[in-house]
């Protein structure tokens, strides 16, 4: 019984770093899921941002637009310290978040307790975007 109970808990420890750490979501092209490649909607529900990753082409300002569905206190808000730009999130409402013309780079953005993650992935103009 007790090595079944420390199996159980080495199991979660590894789910926990996979998650926190490891984890690495597909990279979606701006440019390629959008009507307009300078506007891009990111859904908040159930714990994630979707899409979490992001390709944002450099140099061009562009706006994300966030629909929180998530009712939890965690989804409230978007923070992207890099960038130094905080948005409220309210349930069930678009809302637009300018973002200014990028290096390429990566640019991470989280929740106030940086639980829900997402990443913008800014590569240079002539990069082919992708989608994976």
């Amino acid at each position: 019984m007790i090595g079944f109970i420390n199996l159980t808990g080495l199991a979660l420890i590894a789910l926990i770093v996979w998650w926190f750490w490891l984890y690495q979501p597909a990279v979606v092209s701006a440019s390629q899921s959008a009507s307009d490649p300078g506007e891009f909607t990111i859904r908040v529900e159930n714990g994630v941002y979707f899409p979490a990753r992001v390709q944002l082409p450099a140099d061009q300002p562009i706006t994300l637009r966030f629909l929180r569905k998530d009712s939890s206190p965690c989804a409230e808000m978007v923070l992207f310290d890099d960038l130094g730009v905080t948005q409220q999130l309210p349930l069930d409402q678009l809302i637009e978040v300018a973002l200014p013309a990028l290096s390429p780079g990566r640019y991470p953005f989280t929740c106030q307790m940086q639980m829900y993650r997402g990443e913008l992935v800014v590569v240079a103009s002539a990069a082919e975007p992708k989608a994976t």
